[in-house]
């Protein structure tokens, strides 16, 4: 398959910091608007806390019957970012060694690994929405909320997104890709 071009090496060199910038920026995100919530409430996920008015969120989801949002309620958030800065340093690693071969099989590797995130989040949103208490105060069939886009629940309107963190992880890959189908080094 030949060898990466320097310029290419640049690129995953930036692929590998873009990677590691990512565990400072929050990944995900869900916004609550309602008549007496307008300003919104925010969950904010890391790749290794949660941030935002997650007591408030809480607090409205026992209601329904909810279980509560916690750091210990998502065991990844232990070890994600130990995996983030793994990837960060094999990316950096491939870059030095400057293999397409080694490249292609990374690039494949953080495919699943990204495929595979994005799975856990829905088996998280599934969880949270359909293990509803049947002793709620208020009675809901459960649903699913969306990874991405908005979602309708009584008077509340949510918004699911994928944040900052999650652009750089985006950009760091599709920077492999990129530099995998044209960072060929050429001979002449």
């Amino acid at each position: 398959m030949g060898r990466i071009n320097f310029k290419g090496m640049l690129w995953l060199i930036v692929a590998g910091i873009s990677f590691i910038a990512s565990l400072f920026f929050p990944w995900w995100a869900l916004r609550l608007t309602a008549p007496q919530y307008k300003e919104g409430l925010y969950m904010w996920v890391y790749p290794h806390k949660m941030e935002g008015d997650i007591d408030i969120i809480n607090g409205l989801n026992h209601y329904i019957g909810m279980e509560r949002f916690s750091e210990a309620s998502f065991p990844e958030l232990s070890y994600l970012g130990y995996i983030v800065a793994g990837v960060a340093i094999i990316t950096l690693i491939v870059a030095f060694i400057r293999s397409r071969k080694l490249l292609a099989i990374w690039t494949a590797i953080v495919l699943v690994l990204g495929a595979i995130g994005i799975y856990d989040i829905y088996r998280w949103l599934s969880t949270f929405g359909t293990r509803l208490s049947p002793n709620a105060p208020i009675e809901i069939d459960p649903f699913v909320p969306p990874i991405i886009g908005t979602n309708q629940l009584a008077n509340f309107e949510t918004l699911s997104f994928f944040s900052y963190g999650a652009g750089f992880v985006g950009i760091s890959i599709l920077t492999l890709i990129i530099v995998l189908w044209k960072g060929k080094e050429h001979h002449e």
